[in-house]
């Protein structure tokens, strides 16, 4: 009987060391919001690279991004919950910091995506580069209207640094590269479609003569074009929008958008997934990673790259 009982305990130990060896590690992927295309995309590829590294993915984020103390409450409980790495696109520069840090003194490893913080306390910064992303959104405006004419600028949200970034990386690029453009007016469009509207509706108001404008992010354009279109001036105010969505994609085509620079949301969550199971293993990853945007016009939207960015496979 001792023999066996002996046998039976050996055999559950065996059985507990193999299940501890092949629990999966829990990795929080905490977006900036989860309601606009993009973050579908980026949860996509999060989720692939979950599946190529053997991670347990949780993704949870507020749902707008504006929501930062939604976002803290999120990133907090996982801390507490001893998740085994943070992968955070910040909704604000400031406010996630020490947050970041309390991760990091627990020994739980955080990669920055999208948007960074005012630290570099973190594992890896995975994004586009966001202030040669705007510049090339000015390089497309410059070209539409020739180098001179008046702008307006629909902006995302304060604090949000990568659309700071892309914002600043705009004015820089018409200031230096097209003198005989003005950049009459900015107004926030608070991460939301409707709000971004009447922003735009509030530009065109007080500058009747405007010819262009530019929107930072893809609620933003998605509002812009919805006033364009409200006031009748589809195709002929020239219009440079940031991200895409099926019907930034339809306006395209339809004439009333004439640009827009795509970042590849898909490759940005699979990449910073992809750091994290790289730290767990005992590697150091880059500390930074810049991934290139591109623009999109009517001459280039049915290539088979652009396709592929514009429509990837987010079935993951």
């Amino acid at each position: 009987m001792t023999t066996r009982r002996s046998a039976l305990a050996a055999a559950a130990g065996a059985m507990l060391i193999s299940c501890n060896r092949e629990r999966r590690k829990r990795v929080l992927v905490a977006p900036k919001g989860t309601s606009h295309i993009f973050w579908v995309t980026v949860r996509a590829g999060a989720m692939k690279a979950g599946a190529d590294f053997n991670l347990e993915i949780d993704w949870n984020g507020p749902s707008q991004e504006t929501e930062f103390a939604r976002q803290i409450q999120i990133v907090d409980s996982a801390i507490s919950r001893r998740v085994d790495g943070i992968v955070l696109a910040a909704t604000d520069r400031k406010a996630l910091v020490q947050y970041v840090d309390k991760a990091m003194s627990a020994g739980i490893p955080v990669t920055i995506f999208d948007s960074g913080l005012d630290s570099d306390n973190y594992v890896s910064w995975v994004a586009t580069d966001n202030v040669e992303a705007g510049a090339m959104g000015a390089r497309a405006m410059g070209k539409l209207l020739g180098g001179k004419g008046k702008v307006g600028v629909i902006q995302h949200v304060p604090g949000s640094v990568s659309t700071m970034d892309r914002e600043s990386g705009f004015e820089a690029a018409i200031a230096k590269e097209f003198p005989g453009i003005s950049i009459v007016q900015k107004l926030y469009g608070m991460s939301d479609r409707s709000k971004a509207m009447s922003a735009a509706e509030n530009i065109l108001t007080a500058h009747p003569d405007l010819d262009g404008m530019f929107a930072s992010t893809e609620p933003s354009a998605s509002g812009l074009l919805l006033a364009v279109k409200a006031r009748g001036l589809g195709g002929k105010l020239k219009t440079v929008g940031f991200d895409c969505n099926d019907s930034m994609i339809e306006e395209m085509r339809a004439g009333n958008l004439h640009a827009m620079v795509v970042q590849d949301p898909y490759k940005i969550g699979y990449e910073a997934v992809r750091t994290i199971a790289a730290k767990l293993a005992g590697k150091q990853p880059a500390k930074r990673m810049d991934l290139a945007a591109v623009v999109v016009s009517k001459e280039n939207i049915d290539t088979p790259e652009i396709q592929k960015l514009i429509k990837p496979d987010i079935q993951a």
